[in-house]
């Protein structure tokens, strides 16, 4: 019993981190998952081309996964083992949501594999991931912003404290993302500054709930920047041409979003800058079986 999922990163509109409300929008870089069952009980995984990385978060998400699935699979939960491989393109600890992505994308694949995915909702599979998030302690606020964008795919805005769904929107952007060459871990985040900007969040989600995304992007990207303590030069670079830009995440990616020969102009900038830029597409069709 075998499954494949694939699943897009995120960039972000609003961090999480000040308030619990997020909100994310799903960008084509990908992560892949395959997941083989066993009858050996053990859960092991792999990360592609990385024999070193942590592969904790890939297996609790198998791991909860079969708990709540593999009764209706007809299986008993306790022999059954996987063997998990990921593969990805998105940057790991660059603020694209790489963990997000293959959390996402490992729930999926182990529903595959076990039969059970289409009766199972999406958004129910995305809380799954977030959970083992938690419990692998690789993000603070648990993600679901950022998890339901790569699952759902569009724009999402969420309240993180819940798990709720509060809005969600397909969207049409062209997305450019500069990533410098150093790496940021969500769960190092200093909090209490993030805190700290809290009013300033609030009229980003404000922003968001009235679908002007772009606006909040920069208002965020200004806002969490000086409290992350990450340069603001590239959203400074990027503007006016973007129609919005931010720091993702915790860093120390930034993302612009608009027209395709803005990000042009806004690229041949940030091109000076160490690291790498790459223009893409938003995504729409979110987390996928193979």
């Amino acid at each position: 019993m075998d499954g494949r999922a694939v699943a897009p990163a995120a960039g972000t509109v609003l961090n999480a981190l000040a308030t619990g409300t997020g909100s994310a929008f799903a960008i084509d870089l990908e992560t892949t998952a395959s997941v083989e069952l066993t009858h050996d009980g053990d859960v092991v995984g792999e990360v592609a081309g990385r024999p070193e990385a942590d592969t904790t978060l890939v297996e609790r998400c198998v791991e909860l996964t079969v708990a709540e699935y593999a009764a209706a699979a007809g299986l008993d939960e306790s022999t059954v083992g996987a063997r998990v491989t990921t593969e990805s393109d998105v940057p790991m600890a660059s603020g694209l949501k790489s963990s997000s992505a293959a959390a996402n994308a490992t729930v999926l694949a182990t529903l595959d594999a076990l039969e059970v995915a289409d009766a199972v909702e999406r958004i129910e599979a995305c809380r799954l991931g977030v959970r083992a998030a938690r419990d692998a302690g690789v993000t603070v606020t648990g993600a679901f912003d950022d998890a339901s964008a790569s699952m759902l795919g569009g724009v999402t805005v969420t309240d993180n404290t819940a798990d709720a769904l509060l809005a969600r929107e397909e969207i049409d952007w062209h997305a450019l993302v500069y990533t410098p060459p150093e790496q940021s871990y969500s769960a190092d985040a200093d909090v209490s500054a993030c805190e700290r900007i809290a009013p300033m969040a609030r009229l980003v989600e404000e922003l968001a709930l009235e679908e002007r995304y772009g606006e909040a992007m920069t208002v965020n990207g200004f806002a969490f920047a000086a409290a992350l303590e990450f340069p603001t030069g590239p959203i400074l670079e990027a503007l006016p041409d973007a129609a919005g830009v931010s720091l993702s995440g915790t860093g120390p990616s930034y993302v612009a979003v608009g027209e395709r020969d803005a990000l042009e102009a806004v690229q041949e900038r940030w091109t000076d800058r160490d690291g790498r830029t790459r223009l893409l597409q938003t995504r729409t069709d979110g987390t996928q079986r193979l």
